[in-house]
């Protein structure tokens, strides 16, 4: 089996220290294709209404590996000197990771695996931070067979219960 090595270097400018992460994916594709996964709820098995709720806690592995699969250096997200400076005053957490949370979520849950994104409409109300404990509800607001796309609200709320994220996302569920 063909093992494939990625080394993404970070150098983070807090206290001249740097992560190195090494990833390492062994025939993965391999391995999907060849799994037989269950596959979401089709639009037909789906109601309005139906909801999802997931929480998530934002980690450095998260962010470094975020920075480094996108090559996004942006100073806000990593260095602290740099966003005490800032209307924020410490480092925040790159909001497409957050729309990659509620992708995911609806990817492994609602509708679920097979499912596809189709249009995003998404807004980021108060910055996450780094190491925040954040929640996203996710509902079935709108159900159209005949395109197979269900809508889905989605909000989302940090520790203190402000609203962190809102919007609407249309989805094609599996077939």
């Amino acid at each position: 089996m063909h093992v494939h090595h990625f080394t993404y270097m970070f150098v983070l400018f807090r206290k001249s220290c740097y992560y190195k992460i090494t990833l390492e994916v062994e025939g993965v594709a391999q391995n999907l294709l060849k799994r037989q996964s269950k596959l979401g709820k089709t639009v037909g098995e789906l109601f309005l209404g139906e909801r999802l709720h997931i929480t998530e806690t934002i980690t450095d592995k998260d962010l470094l590996l975020y920075l480094g699969l996108t090559n996004d250096n942006n100073p806000l997200y990593i260095q602290h000197d740099y966003a005490a400076l800032t209307p924020y005053e410490k480092p925040i957490v790159p909001t497409i990771l957050l729309n990659g949370i509620i992708n995911s979520a609806i990817s492994k849950h609602l509708p679920g695996p097979g499912s596809h994104v189709w249009k995003q409409d998404i807004t980021y109300l108060t910055p996450v931070y780094h190491y925040e404990t954040i929640e996203f509800d996710l509902q079935i607001i709108e159900i159209n067979e005949e395109q197979n796309t269900v809508l889905v609200e989605v909000q989302g709320y940090n520790e203190k219960e402000l609203a962190i994220v809102t919007g609407k996302v249309t989805v094609r569920p599996p077939l």
